[in-house]
């Protein structure tokens, strides 16, 4: 009496997913092979013959006729193996990652190859434990935890003109961006090719510096500016007098200013005062609202972010021959700016932020 073949009973699914590795041309050999295995099966075949069709020794389709059984298409994938054993002493691999922010007097930091030459390992091993657990000893971030006594308080002001900026106001993030040096480089760049860096001289010629006064429009991204050689209380007063000037009657100016001596001066606060007074007897309102951000907290004030994308974009790697070459660059850039704005947008959770900040404090008193 012959002996009944044991065959496979494929569902439509398992022959779709079984047929799709077959034909898909990333598949990868091995899992080609282990797919026709089953299908051959699926078909009634015999071990042997299966074995003679797809190239292979018997025991290969006798594996994967059993793991397809047990675990169906997935058994069909690679397992898990344990690899080659760590052959890195289990102190040495400790130390590694305990010490990366423990350097030893007087070095501050570690590096790659000092670790590497202390431990009697290779960089790349060092390496690869410090990526594993996400140390990274060799950057340097820098911050400041606010002491200001009403930090909380003048934290949601601010932070509320974002999320909910008032009717018939505007709000504007000012500040001055001084010291704007017009730096003239010994010699022009070189020519840039493919694969290379761009190219500027060590050395130049200092041609002076002015004072970048900027008020962005929170809501459109528009950038109202005066330059000046100086930022004293003077220059501070005429931009709030150009401000006044500029923007639409009957609105209030909501500024977001830090605490910088010059926006505090007598005279400031004497002109806003009366300002105000004029103003409120014939709107009804405030034309000037000031809103002064926490002491150490100017990350909060967006004009920042401003005055990062024009100092990369324009002031950084230029070489300006005189001052109003500087200005005549940065006025076009803003021109432009302002015929597309794109407004910054404070996305930002106010309570993620506050306990972010306690944190750091517990930390600090603890190291203290």
């Amino acid at each position: 009496m012959s002996r009944t073949i044991d065959v496979i009973e494929l569902s439509d699914i398992q022959k779709h997913a079984l047929l799709k590795i077959v034909k898909s041309p990333t598949s990868q050999q091995r899992m080609v092979n282990r797919a026709r295995i089953i299908l051959c099966r699926g078909e009634g075949m015999k071990q042997v013959e299966v074995a003679r069709s797809v190239g292979v020794r018997q025991s290969v389709v006798s594996k994967w006729d059993r793991r397809f059984r047990d675990q169906g298409v997935e058994g069909l994938a690679e397992a898990k193996r344990s690899g080659r054993k760590c052959s890195l002493p289990p102190e040495v691999h400790q130390a590694i990652i305990t010490d990366a922010t423990q350097p030893p007097p007087p070095r501050k930091r570690w590096s790659l190859r000092t670790m590497a030459k202390a431990k009697g390992v290779s960089p790349a091993t060092v390496h690869r434990l410090w990526k594993a657990n996400d140390l990274k000893p060799h950057l340097t971030r820098t911050f400041k935890i606010s002491n200001d006594p009403n930090f909380e308080t003048k934290f949601w002001d601010v932070i509320g003109l974002y999320l909910d900026p008032p009717e018939k106001a505007l709000v504007l993030c000012c500040d001055e961006k001084s010291q704007c040096q017009a730096l003239e480089r010994s010699q022009p760049g070189l020519p840039l090719g493919v694969g290379e860096i761009r190219t500027a001289t060590h050395d130049y010629k200092r041609h002076g510096t002015i004072t970048l006064f900027a008020a962005l429009d929170y809501l459109e991204g528009t950038v109202h500016r005066q330059f000046h050689k100086s930022h004293t209380h003077q220059q501070w007063l005429g931009f709030l007098k150009h401000l006044d000037k500029e923007c639409a009657d009957g609105l209030s100016l909501h500024l977001i200013i830090d605490n910088y001596a010059t926006h505090k001066h007598a005279k400031v606060k004497s002109w806003i005062k009366w300002r105000n007074q004029r103003y409120k007897k014939k709107h009804g309102v405030e034309r000037i609202v000031q809103h002064f951000t926490p002491t150490s907290s100017s990350w909060m004030n967006l004009v920042e972010r401003f005055f990062r994308d024009v100092t990369e974009d324009v002031i950084r790697d230029g070489s300006f021959g005189h001052v109003q070459e500087l200005i005549d660059d940065i006025e076009l850039y803003l021109q432009q700016r302002d015929a597309d704005p794109k407004p910054y947008r404070w996305n930002a959770k106010g309570e993620e932020i506050l306990a972010k900040i306690q944190r750091a404090r517990k930390k600090l008193e603890e190291i203290a």
